[in-house]
């Protein structure tokens, strides 16, 4: 087991900037999770701890010892490709055993590893076909087993789970997290799928346009998003986003769609007219038949999902609002009477940063 650490890590290809300086510490046993859409840096990032890439500049340590400039053979590192990467040609068996018979280990410790870790994937049954005559969860585990007996000091998994259908992507996701609590294995997964990053990581990387927008628990980036971007990508469906202003001295927001409504957390620093940016979930807005001060939502498409219904309409003013209720909701065209509550509020300024209450910390 070991820690890794990236510090400013930057990665340019011709005039491209890619990565911005990533500075990450990943400690012993850790699962960290590198999310972001496609094109934000982050498989660059894995490519770079693995060897396989070499920084413009920064440094990669694994266990306190620089191997910024080591061959991947050399790091001490396994990867679990997106593709299984398996020889067709060769068994399980043979492709489990190969690192190690690279490395001149002997037959018995080959052996006894390569069983040892088909005892912990389920898959002895397996050890002599080919690769062709596998599933795709199974070639996965074969690939998984593949990392494992080399007992490396980091794992590194780039998108393992895509090619699988999406039941069988749940499965593998709940073997992955199994297997690498059990073995304890500092390691970095990197995957553009949010659900995948909020399931797997003790902490989570949120990248975008090659920086690290926000680095933090799951339930920390899906309940404080650092800024607009990081809001809108982790959750689904999508948080909403309403134009608003400061108000009544920083004590409130004058939302768009009409009314001005106080923070239920504090007064924001600056003045009046400035304009704010107002988030909430679809899973927060109230359906609200009686209440005096209930927006109009004009429904224009509406996604029954059984125990609850995502309803898409528009606000006065024009602005798009999803919400996410436990009710069937009546027909295309009708207006839904709904609540904004304050308290679950998310307010960024107008470049997107979170805007904190300017009240003092407590004591």
């Amino acid at each position: 087991m070991a820690t890794l650490s990236l510090s400013s890590v930057k990665k340019q290809f011709g005039q491209t900037q890619v990565l911005h300086g990533i500075d990450l510490e990943v400690q012993d046993g850790e699962m960290i999770v590198v999310v972001g859409a496609s094109g934000c840096g982050k498989s660059t990032l894995l490519r770079i701890v693995a060897g396989l890439e070499t920084p413009s500049s920064g440094t990669v340590r694994i266990d306190g010892r620089d191997v910024t400039k080591l061959e991947p053979a050399d790091r001490d590192i396994a990867m679990v490709f997106q593709n299984y990467a398996l020889y067709p040609h060769m068994s399980v068996f043979e492709n489990m055993a190969f690192g190690l018979t690279l490395r001149k280990f002997p037959k018995e410790e080959i052996k006894r590893r390569v069983d040892n870790a088909a005892r912990i994937l389920d898959i002895t049954s397996l050890l002599e076909r080919k690769p062709k005559a596998l599933s795709g969860g199974q070639r996965q585990r074969v690939a998984m087993g593949r990392a494992i007996v080399r007992d490396p000091k980091v794992f590194l998994f780039d998108e393992p789970l895509s090619n699988l259908d999406a039941k069988l992507r749940v499965q593998m996701r709940a073997e992955i997290r199994r297997l690498q609590k059990r073995l304890g294995v500092t390691s970095l997964f990197v995957t553009h799928d949010q659900v995948e990053a909020m399931t797997l990581g003790d902490r989570l990387v949120v990248m975008h346009q090659g920086r690290a927008a926000q680095v933090a628990s799951p339930m920390d980036v899906w309940g404080t998003p650092a800024d607009t971007y990081v809001a809108g990508f982790i959750g689904s469906p999508a948080m909403n986003f309403l134009k608003a202003e400061l108000a009544a001295g920083g004590r409130a927001a004058r939302l768009q769609a009409g009314p001005t409504l106080p923070f239920a957390d504090g007064p924001r620093p600056g003045a009046d007219t400035d304009p704010l940016t107002i988030g909430i979930r679809p899973e927060h807005v109230e359906h609200a038949p009686h209440a005096p001060d209930a927006l109009p939502l004009a429904i224009e498409l509406i996604e029954p999902l059984g125990s609850e219904t995502v309803i898409h309409g528009r606000l006065p003013g024009g602005e798009v609002l999803v919400a996410r209720l436990p009710l069937a909701a009546s027909a295309i065209g009708a207006v839904l009477p709904v609540l904004l509550p304050a308290a679950a509020w998310h307010i960024f300024a107008a470049g997107g940063a979170r805007l904190a209450s300017s009240n003092p910390s407590p004591g």
